[in-house]
């Protein structure tokens, strides 16, 4: 396990000070922001600095939203009086690094950041008594999925919590905002911008009840380190997280399918295309052996939604004892992937790629 709030100084910086000396390093801090003023700079006076490497790891790759930032990594750099190689270390992949590497020439490197983070913040959690064990438990609801911001670049949430509003499936344990707060927009009108796919996507939010919230979640303080809700995961028969990006053919994994393993659920994900393949690389197991996950290889964007809530629809049809007993045949790829993430198997995954990252940066 890495503390992942001193990865920067504790593991990249001695690495590079040692293997690649006269290199800058740059990232963001406080973790989550992504703005030129959290722009963070390692370096050596002692040595004459001929290149860097830029650490945007932590948020998805933005061209431009995230300009200003990746504007400023040029300015800081552009006292170097050798030409730089330009590094730059993301947590994805696919088209959206390759359009950033391309615009600014940078050479890109990638490994899983969020899978090293993730074993931080919930390190301890399989050590107490806040959940039932997934063999112990008797799922009476379909699906969890929380939606708390929903306009901006994550509105693909709004898509689809039409389709589960459309498909009557709001009785499940979904939160979802009437205004989103980030925002301080109705989802109604965040809803325009696809009136084009779905004529009467404003009137059903119109009608929808909103805001749906969790017991207790309008006083309890949410953060991406802490695993909450854990009454209502233990009612439901699987996890459905609505990722951070979701539009593209790029894959960025995040916390909030890590929250469905280390909860000891199943889960299925509203996020790009590959994504469940993308996990099964790190070690886990999904569970296309129970129920359709042919939604992963949907490439068209609104489809995909489509076919998740269809599966969804389907199971929440069944009676609660056939529920069960898909619970029972997903117990075996569950217990594995709690077991992988909490007893090192992910670790033994994670390392010799971040190796192989760091590696890469001597070129």
């Amino acid at each position: 396990m890495i503390r992942i709030d001193e990865i920067y100084n504790n593991t990249f910086w001695p690495w590079v000070k040692k293997n690649k000396p006269g290199t800058r390093v740059f990232f963001c801090d406080p973790p989550g922001r992504s703005d030129p003023d959290a722009l963070f700079y390692l370096g050596q006076d002692d040595v004459i600095e001929t290149d860097y490497v830029f650490f945007h790891d932590q948020e998805p790759v933005w061209l431009d939203i995230d300009k200003p930032l990746f504007d400023e990594v040029i300015r800081r750099n552009g006292d170097i009086w050798t030409e730089p190689t330009g590094h730059v270390v993301v947590s994805e992949r696919g088209e959206y690094v390759d359009r950033l590497c391309n615009h600014y020439e940078w050479k890109p490197h990638y490994y899983f950041y969020h899978g090293w983070a993730c074993q931080d913040w919930y390190r301890g959690y399989d050590k107490t008594f806040l959940i039932a064990r997934a063999r112990d438990r008797s799922p009476t609801q379909t699906f969890i999925s929380p939606n708390r911001i929903v306009a901006g670049k994550r509105d693909h949430r709004v898509l689809f919590l039409y389709n589960v509003f459309k498909n009557h499936l709001e009785h499940n344990w979904i939160s979802a905002p009437r205004v989103c707060a980030y925002e301080n927009v109705d989802i109604s009108v965040i809803a325009q911008k696809y009136c084009n796919i779905y004529a009467d996507i404003e009137q059903v939010f119109n009608r929808a009840e909103l805001p749906k919230l969790f017991p207790g979640e309008d006083t309890q303080v949410m953060s991406s380190c802490w695993l909450t809700n854990f009454n209502e995961a233990a009612d439901s028969l699987v996890y459905v997280p609505t990722e951070t990006v979701y539009f593209g053919r790029r894959l960025h994994i995040t916390e909030k399918t890590f929250r469905a393993i280390a909860l000891e659920m199943p889960f299925v994900l509203v996020a790009p295309a590959g994504s469940l393949a993308y996990m099964r690389e790190y070690g886990f197991k999904t569970f296309g052996d129970v129920i359709d996950e042919s939604y992963d290889r949907e490439t068209d964007d609104v489809k995909r939604i489509e076919k998740v809530v269809k599966l969804l629809k389907e199971l929440d049809s069944l009676p609660v004892h056939e529920r069960w007993r898909l619970h029972e045949a997903m117990l075996p790829a569950v217990e594995h992937n709690y077991n992988h993430f909490f007893n090192g198997g992910l670790t033994d995954v994670l390392w010799p790629e971040l190796l192989s990252m760091l590696n890469g940066l001597r070129s």
